[in-house]
């Protein structure tokens, strides 16, 4: 049986995924200007889940693929995939009626959703570290949200469907911990996108006949090909793989601290990418955000001593 991976390790995985996934979002901000939304989170997962079984299937890059009992199938489905393609409807149609960087920050909220889930506040010092980490940053995201919604900008439906992808994604987060007792970060990602694919696919062929009979033909283009193919390996793939298995050796909250990372890095790839503008709270908003992070993952008691700190 493999070794649990070091915390050190985990997390460097998790911050790749969060940049990996920052490019991704920027990228298909700008694919949703030319093609349908539904079947974007379609083609990307169908494929994406494709290349982890033939990665399983004929490497040994990921170890060897796990036996799926009829109850463990079921769970697939209905706890992973459907999940993801409920999420990847909600974001992706976010995104055509609001900002990446808009949408990024409900993701932000995602550590709320997770602390909440996982049971009420208790009276000991590993509870107060996780809900003031989660406090501090999400204070973070609403300091870079305010200008926004003090002016009423954005479209209510486009931060509706934000919010309800964040909580959709904190689901997903939960049941693919789930998953993680019985497959490898790998095998979930692998398992539950193509089926994510399956779920996404009736709406895909609607939304492309209506995209046809409203005499709208997909556009194909080269950068275009090339963004979704970067979305389907890199973001995709490995991304996925790295955050799934975070989520099999840490709680669902911690490894959600990171979520509050996705804004900066989206803000970075749009800024950069797609020539959006960065508030000026945006650098107090990062302070608060990776503060929140690090107080949420630091091991205060070996730092200042049980003296100092309660025993957990």
């Amino acid at each position: 049986m493999k070794s649990k991976p070091s915390n050190s390790a985990i997390s460097s995985g998790l911050l790749l995924a969060i940049f990996l996934w920052g490019a991704s979002n920027a990228g298909t901000k700008f694919m949703v200007g030319f093609w349908p939304p539904i079947s974007i989170g379609c083609t990307r997962f169908t494929f994406a889940g494709l290349i982890l079984l033939a990665l399983f299937r004929w490497t040994k890059i990921f170890g060897k693929a796990s036996s799926i009992s009829k109850d463990l199938n079921r769970q697939l489905w209905w706890r992973g995939g459907l999940t993801l393609a409920l999420y990847i409807i909600a974001f992706n149609f976010a995104l055509t009626l609001t900002s990446v960087s808009h949408v990024a920050l409900y993701l932000g909220a995602a550590p709320v959703w997770a602390l909440l889930w996982e049971g009420a506040p208790e009276r000991n010092w590993k509870s107060f570290q996780r809900y003031a980490a989660a406090v501090l940053a999400l204070s973070g995201v609403v300091i870079l949200f305010w200008p926004a919604l003090k002016m009423g900008s954005g479209n209510l439906l486009g931060e509706i469907l934000a919010l309800g992808g964040s909580i959709l994604w904190t689901n997903y987060g939960r049941q693919c911990r789930v998953l993680g007792a019985h497959l490898s970060g790998a095998e979930v990602s692998a398992q539950t996108f193509w089926r994510a694919g399956v779920f996404l696919l009736p709406f895909s062929s609607v939304e492309l006949c209506l995209r046809e009979a409203a005499h709208r033909p997909l556009v194909f283009r080269a950068d275009l090909v090339l963004i979704h193919l970067f979305c389907i390996l890199a973001s995709g793939v490995v991304a996925f793989a790295l955050w799934n298995n975070a989520l099999r050796h840490w709680k669902t909250s911690q490894v959600y601290l990171f979520n509050n990372l996705i804004p900066i890095s989206t803000m970075t790839w749009a800024s950069v990418f797609l020539h959006e503008s960065i508030a000026a709270t945006f650098w107090l908003a990062m302070i608060l955000i990776v503060a929140g992070v690090l107080i949420g993952q630091a091991n205060w008691q070996k730092i200042f001593g049980k003296r100092w700190l309660p025993t957990e």
